[in-house]
């Protein structure tokens, strides 16, 4: 990427550094002054807003470097782990939005709590900002590459721009904030996607030229990865969108559950290209350059851009960047401050706004710690989203199987899924099973045991109402 450390190297650096000038001033403009703001945008964002912040928490830096990587070497088929994103809102919008929302709840845990009971959302609560403390180590490492690389920076320092960056994000815009500022990171980086594949296209002379040169496997809808693990991909993906609390958290904003749905449709909807362009850019990187390190099938492109379009690229990367980490932040400030904060210390809306903002601080120094001190921590994101998958599948049997509502089984079935999972993660996924099944099947294979043992327990529904866990949907 010697192109990116020659003359263009200013206009880069320019773009940026302006790019985060601008952005921070309009979150200062469009800064959450109120707990209700901060927490749900006060129930007022509208569906294709709510939308595009969906789409950008599983189409993020990550997702779109490695959709791309994993084209290069498999072929089209690396689509599916955006198209899984797709079709994990179209169903989440189906089966599980309305009931979400109509919970009055905009944390995943308090809303499985009106089933199940406190301690699963106690439960729940820790197992999933656990999980989202991980992916944000995972953010920033994988932002702080490209960070270091474009800033000229090392690799620490990098990391510790995008804590500062995001952390201003979200603890001034709150929800509110980060919502309108989300729109313009995610136009800047849906349209980064597009120059790529734009040039990609130009460089091969169209798909054509490809089908004619590459491997047939190469645009099959399997490739060389399978449908076992295509099938994982999308399994795990469904999974966390369903339990993933910045999800849960963007239906709340709204002002209606149909507002909630065509939100999720919309998100669904913006997935869907995005996974066949990028997939394609990797396939076209295959094309061009087959003895490449497949790490840059995306970047590689830059090289062949004007300067002014390889600077707004790079931004929309960095964009994509600070979207993730602040969705995901936001995410775990909600769930200590709404299922531990509040309950305890029944603070007034003032003050919660303002230790809102203390543990949001906190929340983005956390990672540093792991990243700085732990990085193979790094190897557990698919563990996390295991665990993830764990919650929907205990708030899916809570929402459509109510003789299973015990609070004691479905706390069991919690803990038993975090043990084996990180055993038989730890073990390497003996017999080829993959440690998402088993996140799947421990928490049903538990709760029905505790049903058939200790017999029916009362629906928590009763004993768990919001109010009675000092619930604050507004201020």
């Amino acid at each position: 990427m010697q192109a990116l450390l020659n003359g263009e190297s200013t206009l880069i650096v320019t773009m940026i550094v302006a790019y985060i000038a601008f952005t921070s001033w309009l979150t200062l403009k469009l800064r959450s002054r109120t707990s209700d703001q901060f927490m749900t945008a006060s129930r007022a964002m509208p569906a294709i807003v709510v939308g595009v912040l969906m789409m950008s928490e599983f189409v993020g830096a990550k997702s779109t470097v490695g959709t791309a990587q994993e084209a290069f070497q498999s072929g089209m088929a690396a689509g599916w782990a955006v198209l899984g994103a797709s079709i994990g809102f179209l169903l989440f919008g189906l089966l599980m939005v309305k009931k979400l929302y109509n919970s009055g709840e905009y944390t995943i845990s308090a809303a499985i709590a009106q089933k199940y009971g406190k301690s699963t959302m106690l439960t729940v609560s820790v197992i999933m900002i656990y999980a989202l403390l991980l992916v944000n180590v995972g953010n920033y490492v994988s932002g702080a590459a490209a960070i270091a690389t474009a800033l000229h920076v090392s690799m620490p320092v990098a990391m510790c721009i995008i804590a500062a960056v995001s952390t201003f994000y979200y603890v001034f815009g709150g929800l509110k904030g980060v919502a309108w500022v989300t729109i313009l990171h995610s136009a800047f980086k849906v349209v980064g996607v597009i120059i790529i594949f734009a040039v990609a296209m130009s460089l091969t002379g169209g798909i054509a030229p490809m089908q004619a040169k590459l491997p047939a496997y190469y645009f099959s809808w399997d490739g060389k990865i399978g449908f076992t693990t295509i099938f994982a991909w999308t399994f795990g993906t469904v999974g966390a969108i369903f339990s993933t609390q910045f999800i849960v958290q963007a239906v709340a904003s709204t002002p209606s559950a149909n507002d909630a749905r065509k939100a999720t449709f919309y998100a669904a909807a913006f997935c869907l290209p995005l996974g066949f362009l990028l997939a394609l850019i990797g396939v076209a990187a295959k094309f061009l350059y087959p003895d490449m390190n497949s790490l840059y099938a995306l970047p590689v492109f830059l090289e062949k851009m004007p300067p002014l379009a390889s600077a707004f690229v790079t931004t929309s990367l960095v964009a994509s960047i600070f979207v993730s980490v602040c969705t995901v932040a936001l995410a775990i400030a909600s769930l200590v401050v709404r299922d531990f904060y509040v309950p305890y210390w029944q603070p007034t809306p003032e003050r919660e706004l303002k230790m809102t903002r203390v543990f949001s601080i906190v929340i983005a120094i956390v990672p540093l710690f792991f990243v700085f001190f732990i990085p193979e921590i790094l190897k557990l994101s698919f563990f996390t989203r295991a665990l993830r998958l764990s919650i929907t599948m205990v708030a899916m049997m809570g929402f459509y199987l109510p003789l299973f509502a015990s609070n004691r089984g479905a706390t069991a079935g919690l803990i038993g899924a975090a043990v084996s999972t990180t055993v038989w993660y730890l073990l390497g996924n003996p017999f080829g099973i993959d440690n998402m099944y088993i996140a799947a099947a421990t928490p049903l294979v538990v709760m029905a045991i505790e049903r058939l043992v200790m017999g029916h327990a009362p629906v928590a529904t009763q004993a768990a109402q919001p109010n009675g866990l000092v619930e604050r949907t507004s201020t």
